[in-house]
């Protein structure tokens, strides 16, 4: 069985034998704790950029996703938007990509994405669904954080991963920043995965899976970055998969089932007393997605695109 940790490491080793060189073209900061451990800057102390941000997706998902950047319009405004696709979407979406590991030491706090999550089983439920458990010697984490970890940070994680402090690789980049808003738009895959999996279908029917959605403007302030991304997937992110039979249940797919459709993210959160519990879950869902059935041919069409709503959020005037 392939190795998501060792897919994604032949891609951190690329970057560790040139390393000025990447620092430079990637505008990163590569530096290596009293433990031994690897921390990649992607937008902290250092800028990062859409070569960065590319780097951060694919990382995230274990290897198994190809990631470009590319400029498209949205009612006439030119943005930068993330394309993608992969043929493991189950794999590198919900076992690597998928935000699902919640890592708190010493006041540190950080959203833990990537294959190091298959090391951990994090969460196990996830890997018990989609039948896979990785073994390697190395572990990479994506941490979504404005903070960069320190060795207690780098002990925890090596500890729930099994592997020895040195072996583990961890990028790290804030929501408000140009890698930040990359790698959330570069989940638009995940997010339809995940919808799919909270509805009841089978992820492991989905056989192939592409996507595209606009990359949020960078924002200073955290919970405004936070809302334009999420509204870059909800509103205006698409996806076509190719699924081993169709279920109506998937009908429901799209965010424009939510109750709390319509506002840009942040208006809904605020309203919410910043609880993400009390947020539909319908929300969090692609905004337009086309499902092709193989055993029949037949394609089906849900959701729709609102531009609107993702040009007031991103304070396009």
């Amino acid at each position: 069985m392939v190795s998501v940790n060792e897919l994604a490491f032949n891609l951190i080793e690329e970057i560790l034998d040139y390393e000025e060189d990447y620092e430079k073209e990637y505008r990163i900061n590569i530096e290596t704790l009293d433990n031994g451990a690897t921390i990649i800057d992607c937008g902290i102390n250092a800028p990062g950029g859409y070569t960065a941000g590319i780097l951060y997706t694919e990382l995230c998902m274990g290897g198994l996703g190809n990631v470009e950047v590319y400029l498209d319009t949205v009612k006439g405004v030119p943005l930068a938007f993330v394309r993608e696709y992969t043929d493991h979407p189950s794999l590198a979406c919900l076992g690597c990509q998928k935000a699902g590991w919640q890592i708190k030491v010493d006041g540190y706090h950080a959203i833990g994405s990537g294959p190091a999550r298959a090391l951990a089983l994090k969460p196990k439920k996830t890997y018990e669904l989609i039948d896979y458990e990785d073994d390697a010697e190395y572990a990479i984490i994506a941490l979504e954080s404005d903070k960069l970890p320190d060795e207690r940070v780098i002990e925890y994680i090596a500890e729930e991963c099994d592997v020895e402090p040195e072996d583990v690789y961890a990028l790290v980049a804030p929501t408000a920043s140009i890698v930040g808003s990359i790698q959330v738009s570069g989940r638009i895959i995940e997010t339809a995965m995940y919808r799919m999996l909270e509805l009841g279908y089978d992820v492991n029917r989905v056989l192939s899976a592409i996507g595209r959605c606009p990359i949020a403007p960078v924002f200073g302030d955290s919970l405004r970055a936070m809302g334009a991304t999420n509204d870059s997937l909800l509103y205006y992110g698409s996806v076509y998969l190719t699924v081993d039979g169709y279920s109506e249940e998937l009908d429901a797919i799209a965010s424009c089932e939510s109750s709390d459709y319509g506002r840009p993210f942040y208006e809904i959160f605020r309203s919410a007393e910043y609880d993400f519990y009390k947020i539909d879950s319908k929300l969090f869902a692609p905004a337009h997605a086309a499902i092709t059935d193989v055993n029949t041919g037949q394609t089906h069409v849900c959701g729709k695109l609102n531009a609107d709503v993702l040009l007031q959020s991103y304070q396009i005037m």
